[in-house]
């Protein structure tokens, strides 16, 4: 068992740059919570914090309801593989393995059982007798993820350990630790900035930005239901579209029935409907400026007056720049925000 709880963490360079500011959370046991946002937001600090690799500025982080601010990084049962695989490029694979438990004193026997589990786990049984170097990318970083499994930790944290491996390896990688995590049930943080891999993983996702949490949720919740216009932006791939309410309201003609405090209307770009259907949502007519197949159909970029919008659709077209498309947008798929605070508003 392991719950992790942060209570107020903050942490503050001597430069009087705030990497994270008042941040509370608390991941549930054999929870995997992923840590999503762009570079510099403070998902990899935070990581090191819980790992005892920073020290905290204020705040207090506990496991299983006790403190650890004051543990050596040794000290927290916590394991951590890196970006980088860390292995030590002397020793065999099954030596990279052993070496910790080694350290600590553990019975042989209980070391051989141990690496021939995590061995079966990750498939690397035929690559025991080899050296780093001899491995792809993908087999060492499941050597890397083995030594952190052999230690048997109460928390498991990845600090964006699949960013040196191309796309597909990168999606199968996804799977694999998803499964393994699933398996042994160990309370695990996962840091990332790529929203793909966090929609993959999480059983829930923190979306940070700029030291701060701007959402916690499933990955369907944050996808659905957007807190912010930061969080709209940045989950979604291709991103939402935005448009002004007083610009909608200005060349359609017409007003729509949404409270008075929202200022932005947004749309994914897969809820369109191709055609002019003006009794389920407003019509846009715009010209097209490129599209991008994607083998399944296409994404498409439209210019509506000075606004550009990207629109998904499952067909492919033979149309291009300057042809127009028309297309509209059901009333139920708007999204509503507040431009000043960016906050997610009634759609009523």
């Amino acid at each position: 068992m392991a719950i992790i709880q942060l209570s107020n963490i903050k942490k503050q360079y001597d430069n009087n740059i705030i990497v994270i500011d008042d941040l509370n959370l608390t991941v549930a046991d054999k929870e995997l919570l992923v840590l999503v946002g762009p570079s510099g937001c403070g998902k990899s600090t935070l990581l090191r914090i819980i790992a005892g690799l920073e020290q905290v500025t204020s705040g207090e982080l506990y496991i299983d309801n006790e403190c650890i601010n004051e543990r050596e990084p040794a000290d927290r049962d916590i394991a951590m593989v890196f970006q980088n695989y860390a292995l030590y490029p002397h020793m065999t694979v099954r030596g990279n393995l052993e070496y910790g438990l080694k350290n600590r004193k553990t019975p042989k026997d209980e070391i051989n059982r141990r690496i021939t589990h995590a061995a079966k786990l990750l498939q690397i049984e035929p690559f025991l007798d080899r050296k780093p170097r001899q491995l792809s990318g993908g087999q060492r970083q499941r050597v890397a993820m083995g030594r952190v499994i052999v230690r048997q930790p109460r928390v498991f944290l990845f600090d964006e350990p699949l960013s040196n491996l191309d796309a597909k390896l990168r999606a199968q990688m996804c799977i694999e630790i998803k499964t393994l995590q699933r398996s042994l049930e160990t309370t695990s943080l996962y840091v990332t900035h790529d929203q793909l891999e966090a929609m993959t993983l999480a059983d829930r996702i923190v979306v940070m930005n700029k030291g701060a949490i701007e959402q916690i949720g499933t990955p369907m919740e944050i996808y659905d239901t957007p807190a912010t216009t930061f969080v709209a932006d940045f989950i979604g791939s291709p991103p939402m579209n935005f448009l002004d309410r007083k610009i909608l309201e200005r060349y359609l003609g017409h007003s729509w029935s949404y409270s008075q405090e929202t200022e932005l209307l947004a749309f994914r770009p897969e809820v369109i409907l191709l055609g002019e259907y003006p009794d389920q949502g407003p019509v846009f007519h715009t010209q097209i400026e490129l599209i991008k197949p994607v083998g399944t159909g296409c994404h498409i970029l439209t210019r509506w007056n000075d606004t550009i919008f990207t629109v998904e659709i499952r067909e492919r077209l033979t149309s291009d720049y300057g042809k127009k498309l028309s297309f509209t947008v059901p009333h139920q798929n708007f999204h509503t925000f507040n431009k000043t605070t960016g906050k997610r508003t009634s759609n009523k």
